[in-house]
């Protein structure tokens, strides 16, 4: 999931960094933008891993809310990334440091994120369900792929 968040966020970045160089998406179209993602997201798990309405009626709040509390964690490191980078050779050893750590702990939050959404997955979820959810993240990144190769072309 670590893999597929960051390859998401490259992806997204990929997709995001050329419009907004035309125009700047406001705050609240960036929001929209997000929101149809992550139902666009939503519908092709729910889709991959044969869920009930029952279990799309528990799990994919659950699910978004992961998400979210994924992405935050991204947003920091990546906020604290780019203000190193910005400073370049003004910037001290302990910020470059710091940066560098907050990078490499992030997969160790995202873990955390996940182990604890996981338990409660476990009480929605067919252990089936659980193992090929995995699956389904990385067929969604795929598949995001597969749309922007053909956006480029």
């Amino acid at each position: 999931m670590k893999k597929i968040a960051l390859s998401l966020i490259l992806i997204l970045s990929t997709i995001i960094l050329p419009l907004s160089a035309q125009t700047r998406p406001s705050g609240r179209e960036r929001e929209v933008w997000m929101k149809e993602m992550q139902q666009y997201k939503n519908d092709f798990i729910a889709k991959k891993l044969v869920l009930t309405d029952e279990q799309k009626a528990k799990f994919l709040p659950l699910y978004t809310t992961m998400d979210e509390e994924i992405r935050k964690a991204q947003g920091e490191t990546e906020k604290l990334y780019r203000q190193t980078l910005k400073k370049d050779s003004k910037a001290t050893d302990l910020e470059y440091e710091k940066a560098a750590e907050a990078v490499y702990e992030l997969k160790g939050r995202e873990n955390e994120i996940e182990m604890k959404y996981f338990k409660e997955f476990k009480q929605i979820l067919t252990p089936r369900q659980l193992f090929q959810l995995k699956d389904a993240e990385r067929d969604f990144t795929r598949e995001l792929m597969k749309q922007h190769r053909r956006r480029r072309k």
